[in-house]
């Protein structure tokens, strides 16, 4: 679509406008790394306490116990992040909710109802934990689970939904015809929305057994520990190529329906036929220079096809075009990272077949150590590519960040006062999450030593 929109008189300043894009960036990028936990934390631990009724087993008790209480806090803090991005999604940005806001309205409000569902569900959840049956407790946390995913689907079908924008009809600069459903449920909404959810459980999982595997690379070998590592670490393993098949999924997606951001993500600058894969590279004066070049790559991987088309930045104006070189080296990184974690899920994989202890293997678990940090790295760089690769447009083809800004002047004070809200949020956050690591479980816990005769509490 071309025809553009500008609900807005006046024009944001540049560094105004430069301090909401970055307000928002920063909002989104501490957010979505809390509410990756909130989705996948729930059924991990859930499974724990449930294992442990079923065996018996005081470790995994002693470990849902924990993994609970850090998932209360995890709540808390996303809580408070969520609240700062509804209120900068129309504060930031009333281009786009003042006009779209009846269109992309219904998945925010299941989102709230969502939302209310989880906190009352985890309060009954950390509440009965020594007050209910056991198959009462474990039901209760149904709910959380099952609210996580619902509220992380509603945001992604909206932000799915800016990337390919339907339900309504746009007549003489209005919107009309509105279909709340049609626009939820945009053709984006399924690549975007299993993407996330599956990175979800690999960035959850994967930073629940690095903690684990620094443990166990000081000594701590004990089989609290080694069960503490390995079921969070089988979650993100068997997500690991499941999300190699999402992604390439997405990927299709993105070359039939915006070819742009395509052509961004591989620096792809002239319209040409069998285009290659690039790997690595800088984009300076209208192409990209130093990098790998894989023959017909890109046309296969884009189409099944190694002599297809594919659609260069050249085929629309300088200024329709994203910022290249970030969403070119954001989408580099998101793939070099999936690559790396696959390979350690793999040599998991080929350790258990061959029934080799894994936990003597140094290297192993060094590697298993870095998969967190790789893992939140690559949710980064892959939301990072998502949103960078839209612009110029907040709601693709049809409205430009620059005209759905605020135009009030003050927004870098409010950039500087969000930066330290954060850096507080983290330090105590961090504090927090320590001392629970630091603090028995249960009112009378195991020592490292003798978890397994440990009596069930």
């Amino acid at each position: 679509m071309e025809t553009t929109l500008s609900y807005l008189a006046e024009a944001a300043t540049p560094g105004d406008f430069a301090a909401a894009r970055t307000q928002m960036a920063l909002s989104l990028g501490w957010h979505i790394i809390i509410a990756s936990f909130g989705v996948a934390m729930p059924a991990i631990t859930l499974y724990m306490e449930w294992r442990g009724h079923r065996t018996g087993d005081v470790a995994y008790r002693l470990l849902a116990r924990r993994w609970a209480r850090a998932m209360g806090v995890l709540f808390a803090v996303g809580a408070v992040s969520g609240t700062i991005l509804s209120f900068e999604m129309g504060l930031l940005w009333p281009g786009l909710m003042g006009t779209y806001g009846q269109v992309i309205g219904l998945p925010f409000t299941l989102e709230g109802f969502a939302f209310f569902i989880e906190a009352i569900f985890l309060g009954i959840y950390l509440y009965g934990w020594d007050r209910l049956p056991a198959r009462v407790h474990l039901w209760s946390a149904v709910p959380i689970l099952l609210a996580g995913l619902v509220g992380t689907f509603c945001v992604v079908s909206a932000n799915a939904w800016m990337n390919q924008p339907k339900g309504f009809d746009l007549v003489d600069g209005k919107i009309t015809g509105v279909d709340p459903l049609g626009a939820m449920f945009n053709p984006a909404t399924g690549p975007e929305s299993v993407h996330m959810l599956v990175a979800a459980f690999m960035v959850t999982g994967f930073c629940m057994a690095s903690v684990y595997a620094v443990g166990m690379l000081r000594g701590r070998t004990d089989r609290y520990h080694r069960i503490g590592f390995l079921v969070p670490f089988t979650v993100a393993a068997i997500m690991t190529p499941v999300q190699a098949g999402v992604g390439d999924w997405a990927a299709h997606h993105v070359a039939d329906h915006q070819p742009v951001k395509l052509a961004a993500m591989e620096g792809l600058y002239p319209t040409e036929r069998g285009a290659p894969l690039h790997i690595g590279g800088v984009a300076i004066d209208g192409e990209l220079r130093y990098a790998i070049e894989i023959p017909n790559g890109l046309s296969l991987l884009a189409h099944w096809d190694p002599n297809a088309e594919i659609q260069g930045l050249d085929a629309v104006p300088e200024d329709q075009r994203p910022p290249v070189n970030v969403a070119h080296w954001s989408f580099q990184i998101m793939v070099v990272s999936g690559l790396a974690m696959l390979g350690v899920a793999a040599a998991f994989g080929a350790l258990w077949w061959r029934r080799r202890e894994w936990l003597t293997n140094k290297w192993f678990l060094r590697a298993a150590a870095l998969c967190g940090p790789a893992a939140v790295l690559a949710l980064e760089a892959g939301w990072t590519t998502t949103e960078t690769g839209r612009q110029p447009w907040v709601v693709y083809g049809i409205l430009r960040t620059h005209d759905a800004v605020n135009t009030a002047p003050g927004l870098r004070t409010g950039l500087v006062v969000l930066t330290v809200v954060y850096a507080l949020l983290t330090v105590a956050t961090v504090f927090v999450l320590r001392r629970l690591a630091r603090d028995k479980p249960v009112p009378v816990a195991p020592q490292e030593t003798d978890v397994e005769t440990f009596p069930v509490p």
